[in-house]
């Protein structure tokens, strides 16, 4: 399943029910300082998840976030490989193509 990072600002209440309709699972929650009051990491069956979150946390209480998709070094080398894959058949705009003068 997807893992995403959230940070963001918040009221209390709000965090609570962040995740709790979404579909999502939180897998760890912590409070920071600086820009951000928290940082959460969840899970979800797709990445539409992390973004129904984030448009119900609009409604108020949560604001600011700031979500990024996070892969383990072996889901990252499975998208290099098919990055290769789909780069061995791409040609640029224009590639290939003579010019007349």
């Amino acid at each position: 399943m997807p893992i995403f990072i959230t940070q963001g600002r918040f009221t209390p209440d709000a965090v609570r029910e962040l995740f709790s309709h979404s579909g999502g699972k939180l897998l760890a929650y912590y409070m920071t300082f600086g820009d951000y009051d928290f940082m959460i990491v969840s899970e979800g069956p797709f990445e539409g998840v992390a973004t129904s979150a984030i448009v119900a946390s609009a409604t108020g209480g949560v604001s600011s976030l700031k979500t990024m998709l996070a892969m383990t070094p072996a889901d990252m080398q499975q998208a290099f490989s098919k990055a290769e894959q789909v780069a061995a058949h791409f040609k640029a705009a224009g590639a290939g193509a003579s010019r007349t003068a």
